[in-house]
């Protein structure tokens, strides 16, 4: 790992909790300064913070939940949130895709992967559940990945959709990069199929 990415790393640990409580105060407050732990994007997809052992209910009989992409690396999740093996036996699958706290970037493959699981769920008319620790940044560049893959929308449109609904993201510069790159894997692999089916006539 490189010296900066190691640094990175770090300070991300060093201001998990202190960040964590803020969103937990962030959540628990009345007024304008409220937010929502989480919300609905569309059928499939909801996004929010972490999914606390005390949310299992909700998630799962209200939401119709049955996947869970986690954004966080595993330190995050240790002691707040179900592990793989605790939400197996709940009947809901977990995919992990770990990303740095504050300054991390998912990979494109990240992205794919993340995408292909929420396609599973929506196939099976369930609900997903898409997080990191406040539901605004790594969680939220999944769930633009994922929207422009079902809607066929451009990186700022997709950004846009959930910022309606969940004003508090924040989507930065090295994000909005990688989804302009998986933008453009889409639109290409839409131009091959569209030249392939055009050869079959």
């Amino acid at each position: 790992m490189a010296a900066g990415t190691l640094l990175e790393a770090g300070l991300a640990r060093v201001l998990f909790y202190p960040t964590l409580l803020y969103t937990l105060f962030r959540g628990k407050v009345q007024g304008p300064a409220h937010r929502d732990w989480y919300h609905r994007i569309d059928r499939t997809v909801l996004l929010g913070a972490l999914p606390l052992r005390s949310m299992t209910r909700q998630l799962v009989e209200v939401e119709n939940v049955r996947g869970v992409i986690t954004m966080n690396e595993k330190y995050e999740t240790r002691f707040l949130c179900h592990s793989a093996t605790e939400w197996r036996k709940l009947g809901i699958e977990q995919l992990r895709l770990s990303t740095i706290d504050m300054t991390g970037v998912p990979t494109l493959a990240n992205l794919r992967r993340g995408v292909q699981f929420a396609l599973k769920y929506q196939s099976l008319g369930q609900s997903v559940y898409v997080h990191c620790k406040a539901g605004r940044s790594r969680s939220a560049t999944m769930v633009a990945a994922y929207l422009i893959q079902v809607y066929n929308c451009s990186p700022e449109e997709a950004v846009e959709a959930i910022t309606k609904i969940r004003s508090h993201i924040y989507i930065r510069p090295g994000q909005l990069e990688v989804l302009k790159e998986f933008h453009k894997e889409i639109a290409a692999e839409a131009a091959k199929n569209v030249t392939y089916h055009m050869s079959k006539k």
